[in-house]
């Protein structure tokens, strides 16, 4: 055998067992969104058979119905189709606000740099940092005080402010990378500071600003904690109505009912990920960090 014959195969046995761990990890990391899904569809008689891995032997929409229109939160029986809309309300305004302050922020940072703008940066940057539960008290008196607390509209407000520092990094960290010289080139040409953002250096920015979106849309869309601090009732998010719904101690426990109403709060990220996720990557690495 020769010795180009030996390495070829060894390199192909090699990335035969590289392929078999990897598919080994994706089906256990898989493995809980199939018996979600699976179960999701099953009668909760076949259920109780304790047979979870197996597919449903009769197939039902009768558990969706039910998480969606008529399964018992607190001490109303409407399903979770009410707060899937909050969250909604909630994340499309702190998606779009929190990202467009965040691209002013990166291109006053970068292109018109002001004394002081690294201390700025540096002070945006440590928000960042900052535990979710360290904020609580001081924002539930500002949002007392601005007559926001239990409603949609404060959840917005925090959710806005909590991701300015994120929105700002990612945004200073592309905007770095931008040339100068097309930004003075239009200041000669007599463009000013919105001009300049809105007509070049927007749109370049498709690839930050899919990063952007699908950080902020999972952070937003998935919080709890601000939820169930911030907010009760009708003006709840998904995330909380989920838990009241799965932490019932009344009556049986639908495991399907439950594992449906987890499934539809899970679509909307799953979705931006699929449609989106590819960019994902391309728009981190052009938006590396530099100095």
């Amino acid at each position: 055998m020769s010795a180009a014959s030996f390495t070829a195969r060894r390199g192909l046995a090699t990335r035969a067992v590289l392929y078999a761990i990897l598919a080994l990890f994706a089906v256990v990391y898989l493995m809980p969104l199939y018996v979600m899904l699976t179960t999701s569809f099953k009668t909760l008689e076949e259920i109780h058979q304790g047979n979870m891995l197996a597919l449903p032997g009769e197939w039902t929409l009768d558990p969706w119905r039910e998480a969606w229109g008529s399964a018992c939160i607190g001490l109303e029986c409407n399903g979770v189709h009410g707060y899937f809309f909050n969250s909604i309300k909630i994340v499309v305004p702190a998606v779009l606000i929190s990202g467009l302050l965040g691209a002013f922020n990166g291109y006053v940072l970068t292109k018109w740099k002001f004394r002081g703008h690294k201390i700025v940066f540096g002070l945006m940057l440590f928000s960042c940092f900052i535990p979710f539960q360290i904020i609580l008290l001081p924002m539930a008196r500002v949002l007392g005080i601005l007559h926001l607390a239990n409603s949609t509209g404060g959840l917005v407000l925090v959710h806005i402010v909590y991701g300015i520092g994120f929105t700002t990094l990612f945004f200073r960290n592309f905007y770095a990378s931008f040339p100068d010289e097309l930004v003075r080139a239009a200041q000669l040409d007599g463009a000013g500071f919105f001009t300049i953002f809105f007509r070049i250096l927007l749109p370049a920015s498709v690839p930050i600003i899919v990063v952007t979106i699908i950080w902020q849309f999972t952070n937003v869309w998935n919080d709890f904690l601000f939820g169930v601090s911030f907010a009760s009732g009708d003006s709840a998010p998904i995330t909380v109505a989920l838990n009241n719904l799965v932490n019932s101690s009344t009556g049986v426990k639908a495991y399907n009912v439950n594992m449906a109403a987890a499934m539809v709060a899970a679509v909307p990220t799953l979705i931006v990920y699929i449609l989106a996720g590819k960019y994902f990557l391309r728009g981190l690495m052009s938006g590396s960090v530099k100095g």
